[in-house]
């Protein structure tokens, strides 16, 4: 059972897949730092020998912001747009989208203005007579 950075990491997938597990390392990462510590990407989770989970860990603790560091700096970064009251801290606030999206018809669950089937978002018609 190999444990990095506080997540518990599939057995069954290969080293390369399952070091996706952890937040803040895709693909990409995941490939460089198993060439890094020399392990085969292919090999499963459960294969890993003791050794070789160690030097993952190692070089993951030293080199990379990951889980809840990574997650706390983003926070930080967002409240800090918030603060300086940038255009993008006040979309962050409104739970809008930041990067120029457009609202009119994509960000609906956004709004609040979901519609399950058509028609069903609609204000209702006048009285029946």
């Amino acid at each position: 059972m190999a444990r990095i950075a506080g997540i518990t990491l599939p057995k069954e997938k290969r080293a390369e897949i399952g070091l996706t597990y952890i937040f803040g390392i895709g693909r990409v990462l995941a490939n460089k730092i198993l060439k890094e510590a020399k392990v085969d990407p292919n090999i499963r989770v459960k294969d890993l020998k003791d050794e070789e989970a160690n030097r993952l860990r190692e070089i993951i603790e030293k080199k990379y912001k990951v889980e809840g560091e990574l997650k706390r700096e983003i926070l930080l970064n967002i409240k800090r747009l918030k603060e300086i009251d940038s255009y993008r801290g006040s979309r962050h606030a409104k739970h809008l989208p930041a990067r120029g999206q457009r609202t009119k018809t994509n960000t609906r669950t956004v709004r609040g203005n979901v519609r399950k089937t058509m028609g069903s978002g609609r204000k209702p018609s006048g009285q029946k007579t």
